[in-house]
């Protein structure tokens, strides 16, 4: 058992998720968002930060023994809003990881640093980056300061590249990128217990029929996904109909987030 568990983004949804099923991991969970959050309960602390805020960072991250990361902004955004919450903040984070002794973190990263990919591509997670819009572009930096902060300092992380985390598959897309909240809870917990963790790529993602993705190389992690979306196949039938076959969403795996615009300023 963790003495103290850090959750970012915990007003969230993958940190609401982490909040209701975590508590038996650590004896006090620590949970943090820049937006207001239910009132502490029971081994609960919270504590609201800015990830861009170097010195509240510090501070949060202090007395913790693991970190699970979730924060910062979790859609294409402005850049001046992802630089300060998922560029400044993810360096924020490892800096006061390396200054707390370099507890193992899980850093929430996304299927959108692979999006160009196209849908009958079967992706490897030593594969190139292709990232769809300044939100996977900020994860593939945070997936490179992870990496760095491994190489250079020892710091363990699970790069967890989220595919699709909802109560259930939305559309056909999502029949590939779900990752059911059982399965989520059950690689945190992997990768707190496993003696060696390292700095692996894993893919977000359930045991879904139609996935895109090879999570063989983890599987030192003792971790195997177990839901598939495919028991809602039939559900998204009745209620939709699929896009067209040259639909973005039907083409590219980062959906449509490969016709979303960039934003240079906050507006």
């Amino acid at each position: 058992m963790l003495k103290r568990l850090l959750i970012t983004g915990a007003a969230g949804g993958l940190g609401r998720i982490a909040r209701e099923h975590l508590v038996p991991m650590a004896e006090t969970l620590r949970l943090s968002d820049v937006a207001e959050m239910a009132p502490a309960g029971a081994k609960e602390e919270i504590v609201q930060c800015d990830l861009g805020d170097r010195d509240a960072v510090f501070d949060l991250v202090s007395g913790c023994d693991g970190i699970v990361h979730f924060g910062g902004i979790s859609v294409e955004k402005s850049f001046d809003l992802i630089l300060n919450a998922n560029i400044a903040g993810v360096y924020n984070l490892y800096e006061a990881a390396r200054a707390a002794g370099m507890p193992r973190i899980i850093f929430a990263s996304s299927n959108h640093t692979i999006g160009f990919y196209r849908q009958d591509q079967r992706l490897t997670p030593d594969m190139p980056m292709r990232p769809d819009s300044l939100y996977g572009v900020s994860k593939c930096f945070g997936e490179a300061i992870a990496s760095m902060y491994f190489d250079k300092f020892g710091q363990e992380t699970a790069i967890v590249r989220i595919g699709s985390c909802f109560p259930e598959p939305r559309d056909y897309r999502m029949l590939a990128t779900w990752l059911s909240a059982a399965d989520l809870v059950a690689l945190i917990e992997r990768a707190f217990s496993v003696p060696r963790l390292g700095c692996p790529i894993v893919w977000g993602v359930s045991d879904n029929d139609r996935a895109w993705w090879d999570n063989s190389s983890s599987r030192y992690l003792g971790w195997k996904a177990q839901d598939n979306a495919e028991r809602f196949a039939a559900a998204i039938d009745a209620r939709m109909e699929r896009p067209p076959a040259d639909a973005v969403d039907a083409v590219y795996q980062g959906g449509k987030f490969i016709d979303e615009p960039i934003h240079g300023s906050d507006d």
